[in-house]
């Protein structure tokens, strides 16, 4: 099993787990067919992870904070901010809503499918982009393992007070 695999059966695990304790029910996976369409109104592919996580595990609603955004909701969101005034990217998609008008993205045109943050309560948008994690696995694993910032029992948040690295790809790709 590689590295990959293992991380989808441990996601999928925890999931599992986190529903059977508080009898809730998760959105079915998703089929083929239907990440195919979402990738035809984007315009670009999901990232390999990211399509996996919809397609075995479920349909959203699972993962940190409120959870990963049913990929419907995640495609509209997508269209609804690339038309506002704040300057969207092309390729970043809203992956999980962290409240406060904060999303989790996915940059679907990087290698690694880094994760940023977008956070507008800053009210500009050149101030709006952090990277969080230079991977999607490697946030995945800091939701699993408990150590990223934004896990409850996590100190990270407290040690690095939230000082996320700007997005300096940000200018170039809007």
């Amino acid at each position: 099993m590689d590295g990959t695999e293992q991380l989808l059966e441990q996601v999928a695990d925890r999931v599992r787990t986190s529903a059977k304790g508080c009898g809730k029910t998760l959105p079915a996976p998703l089929g083929r067919g239907e990440t195919a369409r979402a990738e035809d109104i984007l315009g670009f592919p999901l990232p390999p992870l990211l399509g996996e996580l919809y397609r075995r595990v479920g349909d959203g609603d699972f993962g940190p904070e409120h959870g990963l955004l049913p990929l419907r909701r995640a495609v509209l969101e997508y269209q609804r901010m690339r038309a506002s005034a704040w300057r969207w990217p092309e390729g970043v998609l809203p992956m999980a809503d962290f409240g406060c008008a904060m999303y989790a993205c996915v940059d679907c045109r990087s290698a690694t499918a880094q994760v940023l943050l977008f956070d507008p309560n800053p009210g500009e948008p050149e101030l709006a982009w952090s990277l969080d994690t230079p991977s999607l696995a490697g946030w995945l694993r800091g939701w699993l393992d408990g150590t990223a910032w934004y896990c409850e029992d996590s100190a990270a948040g407290e040690e690095y007070d939230l000082d996320l690295a700007p997005w300096a790809e940000f200018r170039s790709r809007i």
